[in-house]
């Protein structure tokens, strides 16, 4: 193995939701830039999300892409709100990469628009459990590691719902607005360790989660077999710039700005990659 070289050189990334989609991306653009990995993904489908699940193949072929940049990777099978398990794979990955410099909390869903007054109860608890405490339990297994005096950066993944709102995605946008709570509480807390945190809040980003047919046919169930174009011309106008989907690499970017040192004195940051979503009238 070569030596690493870049922005985030000899460093160890733990990646919650890695299997695909922006979790993927994240540890590629973090591995281009020197850092090993450790991946995690529950690999499976959701009760009350309506799109496919990631799968093991999918972990896998993150692996392989990750090995492909002549970094090391562990991955494991894990849920979010299962905390045992959870410690027991960052554990499996300290044991062989180190302890974690930089914590990526990616994994979460997307919920099925819907009037508050019809909110499935058990689907508003799994969106909490999963994209609020899921978050909170992969900064509290990491924790732990990073209290030594050597710092590290927690990047805690919400969305433009998470700063702006938005009808008929209460749970959602309920659950993203918390990680907000939860970034300023840590940044708060941990900044004598120097540990920075800081939360991202994405717009629409090209990944499975929007691209399905489950998806498109929720936002156009006026044609009989829609496409992601279809469904972009419906929520593009969440945009400020004219571009209706943006590319995860673009949120990649972001990550990796806040795990280098570039970003050594940023803490307790929101920051928005929405093309202008948040701030648009």
């Amino acid at each position: 193995m070569t030596n690493a070289v870049g922005r985030v050189a000899g460093k160890v990334a733990f990646i919650t939701g890695a299997a695909r989609g922006q979790g993927r991306e994240h540890a590629i653009r973090l591995a281009e830039e020197g850092a090993d990995i450790i991946a995690v993904d529950v690999c499976a489908d959701i009760d009350s999300v309506g799109y496919p699940g990631a799968t093991e193949a999918d972990l896998d072929e993150t692996a392989a892409l990750v090995e492909k940049l002549d970094r090391r990777i562990v991955t494991a099978k894990a849920d979010v709100r299962d905390l045992d398990g959870l410690r027991a794979a960052l554990q499996r990955g300290v044991d062989e990469l180190g302890r974690p410099d930089i914590v990526v909390a990616n994994a979460g869903i997307s919920g099925t628009p819907s009037p508050v007054a019809l909110i499935d109860e058990s689907a508003w608890q799994t969106m909490l459990d999963i994209n609020l405490t899921g978050v909170m339990h992969t900064t509290k297994v990491a924790l732990p590691h990073m209290s030594d005096g050597r710092g590290g950066s927690i990047i805690l993944v919400s969305s433009m719902l998470g700063l702006r709102g938005g009808g008929y995605m209460a749970g959602y946008a309920s659950a993203k607005h918390a990680v907000v709570g939860l970034m300023n509480s840590l940044a708060n807390e941990l900044a004598p360790q120097w540990i920075r945190v800081n939360s991202i809040h994405p717009g629409n980003i090209l990944t499975p989660m929007l691209d399905n047919e489950w998806f498109h046919r929720t936002l156009r169930p006026d044609l009989a077999e829609p496409t992601m174009d279809d469904a972009a011309a419906v929520i593009g106008h969440f945009h400020m710039l004219p571009a209706p989907l943006i590319e995860a690499r673009a949120v990649s970017n972001a990550v990796l700005f806040l795990a280098s040192e570039e970003a050594k004195y940023i803490t307790g940051a929101a920051l928005p990659i929405d093309a202008g979503a948040v701030a648009k009238f």
